[in-house]
């Protein structure tokens, strides 16, 4: 119970440290924020429009009492309004949020499904016809980017074959089977590279499980080729591959930009694109530290999941 309560304790001080970087980076970019802002074509703004604009987001006030009143807000979930249309930041993260993550939840559950088995099935036959076939493929997908992907998936599925849907979105609740259609190639775009990570993982953490001595002693007890995979080696295999899982996780939150963009689905990425053109700092920022303590909480979970599989972590 200690360790995980010291778990939560980091997670919340990194939380604090982030939200300080990203209100220090703000503070520390040239120029006037409401100049930036209310500048068109290289004009001047109107002085009184910028005085006005300074009072409205408080860049009048002294840094501390800023700063303060930022950690403050945060806490009450308070992260402002919108200042291209005024609307709250939170209300637009809560509408958008949910399609992003379910659009990372699918890529990673097909990439687990897909990469753990085949992983595992290519170490336990290292070298054979299927062992080398699909690391080849792995390095493939990796070298190829996802929006490259994405759009063959559209060339191909939806203008070739004609298949599936190009892109869009409709809510589940109007049209379950329609909105699981325009998920599939989606997911699939997000899935092709941590799916092939994934199986680069298990198959080396497998083969370094077949090597150890632990292994050596079950068989050697006479325990059943079944019964040594799954309790000796998958399970000791897996620790490494949950690294690498919550790191990409997390990776996923900002990389899912270019595949909503491409595939028109109305995630974050909308409102980030236009946030940052329009110089719309608390949705930015809003946005920013959302990713960031959704990355802090798989983190935090994968840890929790590590306990779980090791005990020798708890007593670390």
């Amino acid at each position: 119970m200690l360790w995980v309560l010291r778990r939560i304790g980091i997670s919340i001080a990194l939380a604090w440290l982030v939200a300080t970087i990203v209100f220090m980076t703000l503070h520390m970019v040239p120029g006037d924020p409401a100049e930036l802002l209310l500048s068109t074509g290289g004009t001047m703004p109107d002085p009184a429009a910028v005085a006005e604009l300074r009072e409205r987001l408080g860049l009048e006030r002294p840094l501390l009492e800023q700063y303060g009143a930022f950690l403050s807000g945060l806490t009450r979930g308070d992260l402002g309004v919108s200042l291209i249309d005024e609307y709250p930041v939170l209300e637009e993260i809560a509408l958008r949020l949910p399609r992003t993550l379910e659009l990372i939840l699918a890529g990673t559950l097909l990439s687990v499904v897909v990469a753990l088995p085949a992983g595992t099935y290519a170490a336990l036959h290292r070298g054979g016809a299927f062992d080398r076939i699909a690391s080849g493929l792995a390095a493939l997908l990796l070298a190829v980017p996802v929006f490259v992907v994405g759009t063959l998936l559209i060339l191909v599925l939806a203008q070739m074959l004609r298949i599936m849907p190009a892109g869009g979105y409709v809510a589940l609740a109007d049209d379950p089977l329609r909105h699981l259609t325009l998920l599939a190639m989606p997911a699939l775009a997000i899935a092709k590279g941590l799916s092939a990570v994934l199986f680069r993982m298990t198959r080396a953490s497998v083969l370094d499980s077949l090597s150890r001595d632990y292994v050596r002693t079950a068989r050697a007890k006479g325990l059943t080729a079944r019964r040594v995979l799954v309790h000796h080696v998958v399970r000791n295999a897996l620790t490494p591959v949950l690294t690498v899982l919550g790191l990409h996780m997390g990776t996923l939150l900002g990389g899912t930009v270019l595949v909503e963009y491409v595939f028109n689905w109305p995630g974050l990425s909308t409102p980030l694109l236009r946030a940052v053109e329009a110089r719309d700092y608390p949705m930015v920022v809003g946005i920013v530290l959302t990713i960031s303590g959704l990355f802090l909480l798989i983190n935090l979970i994968m840890d929790l999941l590590y306990a779980a599989l090791d005990p020798r972590i708890r007593a670390a």
